[in-house]
């Protein structure tokens, strides 16, 4: 396929799986649970976090952890104090701890009374056409309290290369336009020209296919690549195109 031939290809493949029916089985509908900012970009973040591994798995785990901070995630990390890690004991997902999520939740109430909240951290590193400055920068803030050496492993460094999937697909979710009702677009001081697709192993096999990605490796320099030739394909929102590349590789086995 040419350029033209690709990107009427991977547009019809959006609108085919930018759908809400997508929420059904996608660890996004967590955040959907939510009204106020707050709550959906806490829950959001959280879910991201733990979204490796079975899918089916990680929807029942985010909903155990919300249920854990009373349906109320917000209120939950604002008033946060040493006694309720009790609260979160055997919550477990994969390596991802009730030890990593204490840290988490102090980490969180920290960003919110300190730093002015998520976007804000996140938006004061942002680049013009890349957000991986942002996201390493926001490591650092995030783990800038006493904290577990392992627990560090949670969240990705895109400067020591990683393609840092998770966090990639939490801003997706916050920053994109809600206009079909799956992601979110509260984030009005970062665009969806500055984002980065979720690369996971379903995005890189198809992009590797399409000839969107040479590199064998889904680390950060294979990102850099996708990235350059999603904007090819529309500058404004090259992001879009996850919802393409996930939907060929997981439901059309591309």
């Amino acid at each position: 396929m040419n350029r033209t031939e690709l990107k009427e290809f991977l547009d019809a493949k959006v609108l085919q799986y930018e759908h809400p029916k997508f929420l059904e089985t996608d660890p996004i509908q967590i955040p959907h649970k939510f009204l106020r900012k707050e709550d959906i970009e806490i829950s959001a973040f959280l879910t991201a976090t733990i979204a490796w591994g079975n899918r089916k798995s990680i929807i029942n785990n985010a909903n155990r952890l919300m249920d854990l901070m009373g349906n109320s995630p917000y209120d939950f990390v604002l008033d946060y104090r040493p006694d309720d890690a009790e609260r979160l004991s055997g919550f477990v997902h994969r390596t991802f701890n009730s030890e990593d999520l204490d840290y988490f939740i102090k980490s969180l109430q920290n960003i919110y009374i300190n730093h002015g909240g998520l976007e804000a951290v996140f938006a004061e590193h942002a680049e013009e056409d890349s957000m991986q400055t942002a996201i390493s920068a926001f490591k650092k803030t995030f783990f800038e309290l006493p904290h577990p050496i392992r627990t560090q492993k949670h969240v990705s460094d895109p400067l020591k290369g990683s393609a840092a999937k998770r966090i990639n697909m939490f801003l997706r979710w916050m920053v994109r336009s809600n206009a079909t009702s799956v992601d979110f677009g509260i984030w009005k001081r970062i665009s969806p020209s500055q984002l980065s697709c979720p690369l996971d192993v379903h995005s890189g096999n198809v992009g590797r296919k399409l000839k969107l990605l040479g590199r064998k490796q889904n680390d950060a320099k294979a990102l850099a690549e996708l990235d350059k030739n999603l904007r090819k394909l529309d500058p404004s929102d090259p992001v879009k195109y996850d919802f393409a590349l996930f939907g060929l590789g997981v439901f059309e086995k591309f």
